[in-house]
Parts: C-alpha cells; sequence; structure tokens
C-alpha cells in the first residue's frame, strides 16, 4: 500500500506495470480488504497512516482556517515572552475562555502551541516560527481571497467562476493598460510581495554572492526588497529595478529610507511591451516568471538575454517543480492559486532551461539553496 513512483522500465515491460498498477488500485478500493489491512499487524500501521492522510485533505480546509485565526488574534506574539493562561489570552483577545481553549487546543494539535498544564500553553516550533516570518502572516491574511476563488473548485477549473478575487487583487498582471495604473491599484499586492521577499532575498545572496558584479537589474523587483538587499550585502554594487510606474514609485520611497537613494534607481515602464535598458551586468528575476503565461516569459527572457551586456548573467528564482513528479508546493498550492490569480504556472527546472536557451543563453545550471521549497535558483550566462 505504500506509494512509489513510477520506475524506468523497457517499453515491453510498460503494460505490465500498468496492469499491476490497476490491479493494486482495484484491490485499494475494494471496502473488504481495507478492513482488512486495518486490522492486520503486518499492513494495519500502513492502513492508519494513509487513513490519517487522506482525513487531512478532508479537513485541510479547516486546518488552515484556524491557522488564520490563530494570526489574526495574534496568538504568537502573545505567548512569544512566555506560556499564558486561557484566562490572560482570553481578556486579550476578547474572546470566550471556552473559545480560546478550542483555539488553544486545535493548534496544539496542528504544532502551533503546546500544553503546558492545565489552562496553561506556550509556543510549539510551528508558532514559534511564525514570529520571525512576517511574510508568512501576511500570506496566511491574503489568503482569504484564494479561499474565495476557490468555494467552488470545479467552476474556477471550467472558468466559469467569473472574475476571480485573486485576478482582481493582482489586476495589473492582466490588464492591457499596466502601465497606467494608479498606486493605490498596485499597492496591495506590491506590499504582500515586499513582505514575503526577505527570505528568498537570503537564500539567494547566500547561494549568488553580487561581489563580482556592478550593476545589477532587477526586471519586475515591485517595491525594491531584493536589490536594496544585495545593495546592503555588497557595498560597491549599484542597481535598477523595472516595474510599473506606480510600483516604482514605492521602490524610490524604500531606497530614500534606506539610504540607497544614490546607488540604487527604479525605472518605470511596463516590461512586457518596452525594451530593457542596457548597461547591467547582472539580471534577476525574483518570483517573476511563474507569474506569467509561457508566450510573455519566453519575451522577457529574450529581453533580458539583449540588454544584458557580453559576459553577463542572468539570475531565476522562484518555486519550480519537478518534471516527473507533482509535488504539494509546485503542483498543488501554485498550480491553483496562479489559476485563480488568472494567469502564469510554475514550471520544471528542465521547462525554465529550455526556455533560457531559446533566448539565446549558453550555459544554465542550478545553484542549491538553503529552502529550495521557497524558491530554487537557475544562473544563466550570454
Amino acid at each position: 500500500m505504500a506509494d512509489h513512483p513510477a520506475p524506468a522500465v523497457l517499453p515491453g515491460m510498460r503494460s505490465l506495470y500498468e496492469r499491476w498498477q490497476g490491479l493494486r488500485v482495484r484491490l485499494i478500493a475494494d471496502p473488504r480488504f481495507q478492513r482488512f489491512a486495518s486490522g492486520f499487524p503486518l499492513t494495519r500501521w500502513i492502513a492508519r497512516r494513509k487513513g490519517r492522510a487522506l482525513f487531512d485533505l478532508c479537513a485541510g480546509f479547516v486546518y488552515s482556517q484556524i491557522l488564520v485565526a490563530f494570526v489574526r488574534l495574534r496568538i504568537a506574539e502573545r505567548m512569544a515572552g512566555r506560556p499564558r493562561t486561557v484566562s490572560d489570552l482570553a481578556d486579550k483577545t476578547g474572546l470566550a475562555p471556552d473559545a480560546v481553549e478550542r483555539l488553544l487546543r486545535a493548534s496544539s494539535a496542528l504544532g502551533l502551541t503546546r500544553r503546558c498544564g492545565e489552562g496553561v500553553y506556550g509556543l510549539a516550533d510551528l508558532g514559534a516560527a511564525l514570529l520571525g516570518n512576517a511574510g508568512v502572516a501576511e500570506m496566511i491574511e491574503h489568503h482569504a481571497a484564494l479561499y474565495a476563488d476557490l468555494a467552488d473548485p470545479a467552476a474556477l477549473l471550467r472558468g466559469g467562476a467569473g472574475e476571480a478575487a485573486l485576478e482582481r487583487y493582482w489586476g495589473y498582471g492582466t490588464t492591457e493598460q499596466a502601465a497606467g495604473l494608479s498606486g493605490e491599484r498596485v499597492g496591495a499586492y506590491s506590499e504582500l510581495m515586499a513582505a514575503s521577499v526577505p527570505m528568498i532575498a537570503e537564500d539567494v545572496l547566500d547561494a549568488y554572492p553580487m561581489g563580482r558584479h556592478r550593476r545589477l537589474m532587477d526586471i519586475g523587483g515591485g517595491s525594491g526588497r531584493f536589490l536594496a538587499a544585495a545593495l546592503h550585502r555588497t557595498p560597491a554594487l549599484r542597481g535598477l529595478v523595472l516595474d510599473l510606474p506606480a510600483v516604482a514609485e514605492l521602490a524610490r520611497d524604500r531606497f530614500a529610507t534606506e539610504g540607497l537613494a544614490d546607488r540604487a534607481e527604479a525605472r518605470g515602464l511596463d516590461f512586457h511591451r518596452e525594451a530593457l535598458p542596457g548597461g547591467a551586468d547582472v539580471v534577476s528575476l525574483i518570483r517573476v516568471c511563474f507569474d506569467h503565461d509561457d508566450m510573455r516569459v519566453a519575451r522577457l527572457l529574450e529581453r533580458a538575454r539583449a540588454a544584458l551586456a557580453p559576459g553577463g548573467r542572468l539570475l531565476l528564482a522562484e518555486v519550480m517543480t519537478d518534471a516527473d513528479r507533482p509535488e504539494p508546493i509546485g503542483d498543488a498550492y501554485f498550480g491553483f492559486y496562479l489559476m485563480a490569480m488568472g494567469r502564469g504556472r510554475c514550471r520544471s527546472v528542465e521547462t525554465l532551461r529550455a526556455m533560457l536557451a531559446a533566448a539565446g543563453f549558453r550555459t544554465v545550471r542550478e545553484l542549491p539553496m538553503r529552502r529550495p521549497m521557497l524558491a530554487r535558483l537557475l544562473v544563466a550566462d550570454v
């Protein structure tokens, strides 16, 4: 009953393997076999593990809503110093003690908190991890729009669900007049991306130090969070952020606030429609390509290649999938998230390698990242 990836088999053996898989599916689907497997000592632990996994799939939405309540009520922050009593948290949250107890027991079951005694709870590992990552909390709050879009996932798959909440939220990704959008229209999404960039920026810059470069052009760099991180790490580096005019204004504000205005520039343009400026010896695309369809990405990579000087490099970092095996983050979470956004998809490393080669890049290599579940990094040479 354990899961096994399809082995590499000769063509003549494929039909035999498929017949075995068909027999296996029929066997597992048989209620009599399920009853036997759940009681037989040698298979009982497998049956229970699979049953728990299936239940977790059914209950996933409830678990995520418990997480939303945990974040919205700032439970982690309230427990940051020491364990708290139910009555103390009831006073601070305005909830009834019974409701607080229910939330804390639920969050303990999910690994966010731990029971320290009668009516006393403290942070567990997952709850403590939330304290160090404001971007995760921002994303959890933002999921309200995603949940609304997934209320009828079959309709969303058929394309008959109307304009999705995420599509409205990320409106500048689909409008044909993106460059003319106001700061109010693009601000919410830009702020969300800025909150979630720091960990990825840290991992990218750990994997690829910028010391060898003199000018970085960050395409689709939003409010400038990645470029600012690179400049702080590399004092000799100068940089340019390219994004829509209203978004570029947010980057200028950041550079001024962080004392980088003399080394960093933000230029407003639609990089899908306009040629990119030259002069950079390294270009970055940080979580940009998976927001767009193949045609737009192919053109963007060609523009980036044309803008780079000989010997220049492109850094492409985002969530990537495995070509041979679907993965929960890339294929499940981002697969449906990007569908609700209105366009884009997670691509495999192999697909992105091929697209970079088609755009004219000579060599493409992947560098190891600390947290590949958040992003993987490809480096392409001109």
